[in-house]
């Protein structure tokens, strides 16, 4: 599981404490200090907000705590 974050967005914080409070293991991300990672994002995502977490072949980018559960569910990483 991958996060891509921009460490000052309010919605990627949040992002991250409710993956942690879960208990999940995931490959934080920050695409503002890695031009290689951002491109990366944008070519799995179609766009170039965040937060966007990938698991597997699923990505759910540009997110908030609304869509968080629902995507974790459909994956399986979560019911």
């Amino acid at each position: 599981m991958k996060l891509y974050v921009k460490v000052w967005c309010p919605w990627c914080v949040m992002a991250e404490r409710e993956l942690h409070a879960r208990g999940l293991t995931f490959e934080k991300i920050d695409v503002e200090r890695d031009p290689a990672a951002y491109r990366e994002m944008r070519a799995l995502s179609g766009q170039a907000r965040t937060p966007t977490l990938v698991v597997g072949d699923r990505v759910l980018p540009d997110f908030g705590p609304e869509e968080l559960e629902p995507f974790l569910a459909e994956t399986g990483v979560a019911s």
